[in-house]
């Protein structure tokens, strides 16, 4: 099997990416996330994700599309829970990139946290591997919490204070929000190889030996 698995955070990825790593499971961390605000938030995420990647070996892919004002919108217009937009968005994008890219099955480190909607993230990537041809990889790694955040603390790596987006660091900071509801969810490198740069043949810049970051779309490709 060869595993494509969406990561949210460094954090989120630490046991997840550790418990692979043991069962000896080839796998690549993907880091797709639009709708993580503010933009100086989702770099944090980002450099965390990077950092973890780099100190243990691990692969990276990086996309750091950001449409923010349509993310913002699907949100707003999802009908039952704006999480199920967000959950949505990600796992068809890293369904179809799996396919596309040679991966036979997919995951993601949402399933780690006990602060996510879980079945709302199982029943999103249950669709999204239908709906392109791909196997999802279930793993319950919700008993395994505090071993992660026991590995990111050690590392050191950067622990975001509030889910995601814009709605929910409203909702972890206001102080109306706080007293109505509570805090809310928590939750060196390589030269650059000159010859790895944006075509139509090669879609990706490599950062390392172990990461490569895609171009930016402008719109959200899969809702």
């Amino acid at each position: 099997m060869k595993l494509l698995l969406h990561a949210c955070c460094g954090p989120c990825a630490c046991y997840p990416a550790k418990a692979l790593s043991e069962e000896g499971l080839d796998f690549t961390l993907l880091y797709y996330n639009p709708n993580i605000h503010p933009y100086k938030e989702f770099k944090h995420r980002l450099a965390a994700l990077r950092e973890l990647a780099e100190k243990q070996e691990y692969r990276l892919i990086i996309d750091k599309s950001y449409p923010l004002e349509e993310c913002v919108i699907g949100m707003l217009e999802e009908p039952v829970v704006r999480c199920a937009f967000c959950y949505r968005m990600r796992l068809r994008y890293t369904a179809k990139y799996a396919v596309d890219n040679g991966f036979t099955a997919f995951s993601t480190t949402l399933l780690y946290s006990p602060y996510q909607k879980h079945d709302l993230i199982v029943q999103a990537a249950e669709a999204a591997a239908e709906e392109f041809g791909v196997d999802f990889f279930y793993r319950d790694w919700r008993p395994y919490y505090q071993e992660g955040v026991d590995i990111s603390l050690a590392l050191g790596l950067y622990r975001q204070p509030y889910c995601g987006c814009v709605f929910s660091e409203r909702d972890r900071y206001m102080e109306w929000k706080k007293s109505k509801n509570g805090f809310g969810e928590q939750q060196n490198p390589d030269i650059v190889d000159a010859g790895d740069v944006l075509t139509e043949s090669k879609p990706f810049v490599r950062i390392t030996k172990n990461i490569i970051q895609l171009p930016k779309q402008d719109t959200i490709l899969f809702k």
